[in-house]
């Protein structure tokens, strides 16, 4: 509930809200939440299940692949309580863009890793790869 400026959380549960109708994803993101983890962790597992479920055949791997025939992955995380963001574009060989995106947010100053630069970063901290993806 809002009162002024000051927001008071009344629920006794998380919330996850979704645009689309991917309930894998909303019901893994509401497990995330609802053990305790911080709104970034829930949403960064949403949108990790919606990447291997391929939810709507655009997202992950296997997507919309671009002119020359390849899928590359972009991702992007904020973090709404701190302005903290990370993302990455263009990846190649990383099926997980939005946990690559997470680190980026976490272990970087950076804001954005593009192509080679983030498919090495994200391998190097543990991610799986390299894939066709």
């Amino acid at each position: 509930m809002i009162k002024g400026n000051e927001i008071k959380n009344e629920s006794k549960y998380p919330i996850v809200v979704s645009t689309w109708a991917f309930v894998d994803a909303a019901r893994a993101a509401w497990r995330v939440a609802d053990a305790g983890f911080s709104a970034v962790d829930a949403v960064v597992q949403g949108c990790s299940t919606c990447e291997q479920l391929q939810c709507d055949g655009t997202v992950g791997p296997g997507g919309s692949p671009d002119e020359n025939g390849e899928t590359t992955l972009d991702a992007l995380v904020m973090n709404g309580a701190t302005m903290e963001v990370g993302a990455v574009a263009a990846m190649r060989y990383v099926k997980d863009g939005i946990k690559a995106a997470q680190l980026v947010m976490q272990y970087t100053e950076h804001t954005l890793l593009v192509g080679e630069q983030a498919s090495v970063f994200a391998i190097s901290m543990g991610l799986p790869g390299p894939t066709n993806l």
